[in-house]
């Protein structure tokens, strides 16, 4: 990684059950080794339990800190793993839509992978924006008026506000990448 995020604060928002383990721990390890300060958010002050492949669990990782005490202003981005059970749950939560509302409405970076993208649906996000998920919502946020495409990453920059997405693990580096070269200095 080229570019650094040293004095960026970046929040990924999760449940406590069901992230995928990749799109949850590679992304802060990444971040952070780029010098970026990341918090964790969940609902709960407990462990979160990623797992892998919607099926096998993976070692616990702790959140900094609730939903309740996200500060949105704080940050300069907020990142959602995927995970089937993780977005399903995330998209109901009025704190997760609230967060990423606040995000887009103040013009910063939205980073989506996988399913996460579901909670743009919920949180109103989705109309107008070109994006990618995994393949099997991509009705979902097509109804929900999305140009959605089969790419391993989509920057979109309309509508005031940057939203960076891909489908799966596999595009990890290329949507960690993104968010680096919407967020960082050389």
């Amino acid at each position: 990684m080229s570019a650094t995020l040293t004095g960026r604060t970046i929040l990924v928002i999760s449940t406590n059950y069901g992230p995928e383990t990749a799109e949850l721990v590679r992304p802060v390890t990444e971040l952070r080794a780029a010098g970026a300060e990341v918090d964790i958010a969940a609902p709960e002050a407990k462990p979160i339990q990623p797992l892998t492949f919607d099926t096998t669990p993976a070692a616990t990782v702790n959140p900094t800190l609730t939903f309740d005490q996200i500060v949105p202003d704080r940050y300069d981005a907020v990142v959602i793993p995927g995970g089937t059970l993780n977005a399903d749950a995330i998209r109901m939560n009025p704190t997760a839509r609230t967060t990423v509302n606040a995000f887009a409405e103040a013009g910063k970076p939205v980073a989506a992978i996988c399913h996460a993208p579901w909670l743009l649906v919920d949180a109103g996000l989705a109309e107008g924006k070109h994006l990618t998920s995994w393949k099997s919502i991509a009705p979902d946020l097509r109804h929900a008026g999305a140009d959605w495409s089969d790419q391993e990453v989509v920057v979109d920059e309309t509508g005031g506000w940057t939203l960076i997405t891909s489908r799966s693990p596999d595009d990890l580096p290329a949507f960690i990448g993104a968010l680096t070269d919407a967020l960082g200095t050389d």
